[in-house]
């Protein structure tokens, strides 16, 4: 069984930006006039008015409308029948001098029957990469529809369906899916100009700049708004925190990050920094275990007991052989890569040889090389058949071949058969918009300062996190260090909610930890809505 997640790019790890994203110099939009009504066309001129007089009263040309397209739908949740407007389009986003710059495709999902459209949430979707389009989470997590594959999440043979998803949040939140440029359908006007989008800033100024004129566009201004992000679209997302209030003056509601990295340093592993190595190694703890490679007395206790043990051991003599490297005593050194090779499951003289310090790559290839066979790094549970039984790091991710296919087709023929919108371009699910722009200073990016700038201007602002123990891309230990390291005022701290699941990346590809991911962020949309339900 294989799966796949979003894509996290590695070139960004070590890139650097200023901690305190700040408003870009990149394109305003602004709106397109509304088309104009039948019953507002000036009536016909008599044929006897001067032709002066009657290319007076001409109205002006207007622009084309932006191309989209809404057709109606129903699923049934909890027994009870959910009646919605699916709209699949463009939004022009324009410069100063009012001249377009970019169309950014997006898919809305509006839950029909809502009278007061300022007690209905509204979130906004997106993916990471940079360079992921935003189907991940609308096909498997969020939207109405989903992708079938198996309970666990693992792949179907084609030909590849959907299923209505009876997890969907469209009960709680009205859903706009949103593709940045360069990615699904969106690109910018003059291809030479897509670079001016591919940067952190750029990109959260541009999808800043979606939201406002959606949100203005919908008359959703006064509605409860919420943003939910997964792997560099959790980095977008905390940015977004900032640059929507400080650019726009549009306080969130609630944010909700799935498989999280705001401070790339977390997720480095190299000489020169050993973090990264600590806040893997609970992770693979817990790899080891599912696939039985850790000793008996380890292996027969519950998953937390294992993750208990191995957290607290990389927190203290593990973090602390690390630094002290070189200056480690001979005899706590032997002891330090015993319980290291017991935790990870890999010899201990390959442990001894790579000085204590595992690289991801090589853990993945390591772990079952016995078998032949490597793991997956967005999903630590699968497997999957290597060709060079002697290869050093992992040849490929078993965990992300086996949804391209079941993603791409089904989504392709979705939105043109069930959403009605036609477009013969490609839809690029995984695009390349590099190089991408990680920002001037030499230091790691870290937008988690934005985000707890955000907490502390915002104290009603809440945010909710999804971590999966498998998940080799974004590790919870990671991001658990992270949030313990915002510098929060303590009364702040109840606004952060950490949920685990018992997957990968992608958790809610399991049909269990869907289930579960589906109630803990309905019931966080509701609290931080103010819903009374």
């Amino acid at each position: 069984m294989r799966l796949f997640c979003c894509w996290l790019t590695m070139a960004g790890l070590a890139a650097g930006i200023s901690a305190r994203i700040t408003a870009a110099e990149a394109p305003e939009t602004s709106p397109k006039p509304a088309p104009e009504k039948a019953a507002d066309k000036p009536a016909d001129k008599p044929a006897d008015k001067p032709v002066a007089e009657a290319a007076k009263a001409k109205p002006a040309k207007e622009e084309p409308e932006e191309k989209k397209t809404d057709t109606k739908h129903s699923i049934t949740v909890h027994g009870q029948k959910l009646e919605y407007t699916a709209r699949a389009g463009f939004l022009t986003l324009k410069d100063r001098e009012n001249k377009p710059t970019a169309d950014l495709f997006y898919i809305a999902y509006t839950r029909e029957g809502i009278t007061n459209l300022a007690q209905r949430p509204v979130t906004f979707s997106f993916n990471g990469g940079p360079g992921s389009s935003a189907v991940w989470m609308e096909l498997g997590l969020l939207g109405p529809r989903r992708v079938v594959l198996e309970k666990d999440g693992g792949p179907v043979p084609p030909p590849y369906r959907l299923q209505d998803n009876e997890y969907t949040l469209l009960p709680e939140t009205d859903l706009v899916f949103i593709d940045p440029v360069g990615t699904g359908f969106s690109r910018a006007t003059k291809a030479d100009d897509a670079r001016r989008f591919y940067g952190v800033q750029e990109d959260v100024a541009s999808v800043a700049d979606f939201i406002r004129l959606y949100t203005t566009r919908n008359g959703r201004w006064p509605s409860p708004k919420f943003v939910i992000g997964e792997s560099y679209g959790t980095t977008r997302a905390a940015a977004l925190s900032g640059e929507l209030h400080d650019r726009h003056r549009m306080n969130l509601n609630g944010i909700m990050l799935v498989s999280t990295v705001l401070n790339f340093q977390t997720l480095a592993q190299g000489r020169g920094n050993d973090l990264g190595f600590v806040l893997y190694l609970p992770t693979y703890g817990a790899v080891a275990w599912y696939h039985k490679k850790l000793p008996d007395e380890w292996q027969r206790r519950p998953l937390a007991e294992v993750l208990t043990a191995v957290e607290a051991f990389a927190e203290g003599d593990y973090q602390s052989a690390l630094l002290q490297g070189a200056g480690l005593a001979p005899e706590k050194r032997r002891k330090v890569v015993e319980q290291t090779a017991r935790f990870t499951g890999l010899p201990t003289d390959l442990v001894d040889r790579l000085d204590l310090r595992i690289p991801l790559s090589r853990f993945n290839i390591e772990l079952l090389r016995k078998e032949d066979e490597v793991i997956g790094r967005f999903d630590g549970r699968y497997r999957g058949r290597v060709r060079d039984r002697a290869a050093s790091n992992a040849p490929y991710d078993p965990s992300a071949e086996g949804v391209f296919s079941a993603f791409a087709s089904t989504f392709n023929h979705y939105v043109r058969n069930e959403l009605k919108y036609e477009n013969d371009q490609p839809y690029e699910l995984l695009a390349s918009v590099g190089p991408w722009d990680w920002g001037a200073n030499n230091s790691f990016l870290n937008v988690g300062e934005t985000l707890a700038d955000s907490l502390t201007r915002q104290p009603f602002l809440q945010v909710h996190v999804s971590s999966g123990f498998f998940d080799q891309a974004t590790p919870y230990f990671a991001t658990r260090y992270t949030f313990n390291h915002l510098g929060l005022d303590p009364a702040l701290a109840k606004n952060v909610t950490l949920d685990y699941y018992t997957a990968g990346h992608m958790m809610y590809l399991n049909e269990p930890d869907l289930q579960k991911q589906q109630a803990d962020l309905s019931r966080f949309i509701r609290r931080a809505s103010g819903s009374p339900r």
